[in-house]
């Protein structure tokens, strides 16, 4: 890890300036979460079919998974900033090649646009606020974590608000067929702008986010002195990978985003299907259930600081069994958003406390290579829950029968979960 020029470890440094930076970083890729919003519009516009323009928001999830996995290795050797940098250029690129693929009805250079190159620079940015900021906060890790990635669960709900007034809106006809009504700015020119006020807003944050001098230590009040908790044993990639805590780790960030996030791309569609409300409506609901997306990282994290992760995550997946199996029975769009607000709250609460978990476990020193690797579990899931969903929905006409599947997923995390045992400082 470089130490910063021109900063010595004695200098104050307001490490809340930092963590300011992080927030609106995750604030803007977690855009990436309001998907489902353009999912239909793309599908009436172009006449792709769902499994097609699904696909972008998988390939997109897998690339963010694979770059954080790898980025974080350049945040531990070349610096935050950098990488912070490049991730700004490649997903304002990305979003704004997005509305060109619209404009010249190209379903390949969506899958470019948004899944590619988006997703690489998404990735690139979601690892390097939780690297640098793990490293910065030791004293309040899961606080910290969630906190930062509250803006990820928040970005979804800002672009789920707005965008249907900016898109085309779709309705059903009697035959089932997709119709696009008045255009209002138009899927192209939504994606232009948008492109230009992320890539602004990460070029932004981007300068404050830098790694902590060597010898830094957080400042400790005067009137109130605590000792500081012993840290895990500075753990490195390959030791971590000998370790079976890595695998449960991994596996239970996998499961908790892949039951998630199936749910989450077909958020908007599902709502519409099975309530019989507006795009608009649907709209609203994504944007309640994604602020509860961030809420919940804040909160679960938080309360990981003062019951441990273990608990917490025991926690989260023993709660949204029940929920996973009840869903595909409600059509009263006030019960489903409140369902859908809670396992949004536990998807992102795992997302949250995770960080922390991989630091108690492995310790801070190489976290952006070792949290890295566990994001590969992100891309995986974010493969496979999206596809689980398609698949059985264009076999069996509904999502019903995929939610189940997720549920039971979530039964095998709960289990997987109490088998972790930490291991014992060195």
């Amino acid at each position: 890890m470089p130490e910063q020029k021109g900063i010595s470890p004695s200098a104050p440094i307001n490490r809340w300036f930092i963590a300011l930076a992080g927030v609106v970083m995750q604030l803007v890729l977690g855009t990436v979460y309001a998907w489902s919003v353009f999912k239909k519009p793309f599908m009436a516009q172009h006449g792709w079919s769902g499994d097609r323009v699904g696909l972008a928001f998988t390939i997109a999830i897998l690339f963010v998974g694979i770059a954080a996995a790898f980025g974080g290795k350049f945040v531990d050797k070349a610096g935050a900033r950098k990488v912070a940098t490049l991730a700004a250029i490649l997903f304002g690129l990305g979003t704004v090649l997005t509305g060109v693929a619209d404009a010249m009805g190209s379903i390949v250079l969506l899958y470019v646009g948004y899944g590619l190159i988006g997703g690489i620079g998404n990735g690139l940015g979601y690892i390097t606020p939780i690297a640098v900021l793990v490293r910065w906060f030791p004293d309040k890790r899961g606080l910290i974590t969630g906190l930062a990635v509250m803006g990820f669960g928040f970005g979804s709900a800002v672009i789920g608000q707005i965008a249907p007034f900016m898109i085309p809106e779709v309705t059903t006809a009697a035959d089932g067929a997709l119709q696009v009504g008045a255009p209002h700015m138009g899927l192209a020119t939504t994606f232009y702008i948008f492109g230009a006020v992320f890539f602004v807003l990460l070029i932004a944050a981007a300068q404050f986010l830098n790694n902590p001098p060597a010898g830094w230590t957080p400042p400790v009040p005067a009137n109130k002195p605590k000792a500081a908790a012993p840290a895990a044993a500075g753990v490195d990639l390959g030791g971590a990978l000998s370790m079976y805590q890595f695998y449960i780790l991994w596996l239970l960030l996998f499961l908790n985003v892949a039951a998630g996030i199936a749910l989450i791309s077909n958020l908007s569609v599902m709502a519409q299907e099975a309530c019989a409300v507006t795009a608009v409506t649907a709209g609203t609901v994504i944007f309640v259930s994604s602020l509860f997306n961030g809420l919940g990282r804040i909160f679960w994290a938080s309360l990981s600081d003062k019951i441990g992760r273990k608990a917490v995550f025991a926690i989260l997946f023993g709660t949204q069994v029940p929920l996973f199996f009840l869903l595909p029975q409600v059509t009263n769009i006030v019960l489903f958003s409140v369902i859908a607000c809670y396992i949004l709250a536990c998807y992102g609460g795992g997302f949250a406390s995770m960080p922390a978990y991989a630091a108690d476990t492995f310790g801070a020193k190489n976290m952006g290579q070792i949290y890295g690797k566990i994001l590969l579990a992100w891309a995986a899931a974010g493969v496979a829950g999206p596809m689980l969903m398609e698949y059985i929905k264009k076999s069996s006409g509904s999502f019903k029968t995929a939610v189940f599947v997720a549920g039971a997923m979530l039964i095998v995390g709960f289990v997987l979960n109490l088998s972790y045992r930490k291991p014992k400082a060195a």
